[in-house]
């Protein structure tokens, strides 16, 4: 799992964005259990994903939201626009105590294209 750092931080909240190849539901959680086997990751607020696996019959879109509601169709519609198939992005976020309205969809936005820019 490859983890980028991101500057993006707003009223105390920052993000970072991580993604793998994952060709299958199972490839998905371990990706998500290794995420999260780093302290920082498993005590996020958030840790959005989305994937668009093609071996189960795709294409099969699948995200979560981990709570922060929207997210994962956010980064979903990022991974479809590139045309990236069988690769999970996972967006992370740590509240920083002040909410941030539709910002946090924008930086969740940033994040994951930040991340497809990263791929050759």
């Amino acid at each position: 799992m490859r983890i980028l750092d991101t500057d993006i931080n707003d009223r105390g909240s920052r993000y970072a964005v991580a993604g793998a190849p994952a060709a299958s539901r199972a490839d998905v959680q371990e990706c998500l259990r290794t995420l999260k086997r780093d302290k920082r990751f498993a005590r996020a607020s958030h840790n959005s994903w989305a994937v668009v696996l093609t071996g189960e019959g795709g294409p099969l879109p699948l995200k979560g939201d981990d709570g922060e509601a929207g997210a994962g169709n956010i980064i979903l519609r990022q991974l479809q626009a590139a045309g990236l198939t069988d690769h999970l992005i996972v967006v992370t976020r740590w509240y920083g105590g002040k909410p941030l309205g539709g910002d946090r969809f924008r930086h969740v936005q940033t994040a994951a294209q930040l991340y497809l820019s990263t791929l050759p």
